[in-house]
């Protein structure tokens, strides 16, 4: 690659990269997994930045890629595969334990966590990513009305989760 295009690709990377990671972070719930699959999608991306001018949201575009690669990641024979008799201790949360909100965030996580592939998917992309319904059903190869209806559905889900959840208990406390 040029050095010229090899600059621009690093530049755009480095200004997305903690976003990213965010953002399939969130839809793995595991971090380890979540750098595994920016990496691929960052990797075809660099495989295909010199034709990237002919994108016209790029933004959207690396969107896409990161999250086909979680779902690709998801559907790995291996991903599934345990190798140990128990399973490990759940990662950290990826803040200092200082800040303020962090059970809520965690409580929140977890929550989403227990929310089906699909809806999870469409929530974050949705509220963290904030994409539009027509650009979620276009990520997703889904109908606007598929992605409104899982959004409806899952946003109704973790209502219910949160409400039965110590969610419920770490909002009264702080209050």
């Amino acid at each position: 690659m040029r050095p010229d295009l090899e600059h621009d690709y690093t530049q755009y990377v480095a200004a997305r990269l903690p976003r990213l990671h965010r953002i399939a972070y969130q839809l793995l719930g595991d971090r380890h997994r979540a750098d595994d699959a920016v990496q691929d999608a960052l990797t075809s991306l660099y495989q295909h930045w010199p034709r990237v001018h002919e994108v016209h949201n790029l933004d959207a575009y690396v969107h896409t890629m990161v999250v086909r690669a979680v779902l690709s990641d998801r559907r790995r024979f291996w991903a599934r595969v345990q190798l140990w008799g128990s399973p490990p201790e759940p990662a950290g949360p990826p803040h200092p334990p200082d800040e303020p909100g962090v059970e809520q965030r965690m409580v929140l996580r977890q929550a989403l966590r227990a929310l089906p592939e699909g809806q999870r998917t469409v929530l974050v992309l949705r509220f963290l990513c904030d994409l539009p319904v027509e650009e979620v059903a276009a990520v997703l190869s889904r109908s606007e009305g598929t992605v409104k209806s899982q959004t409806s559905h899952g946003l109704r889900a973790l209502r219910r989760l949160l409400d039965v959840s110590e969610f419920s208990a770490l909002r009264d406390g702080a209050a």
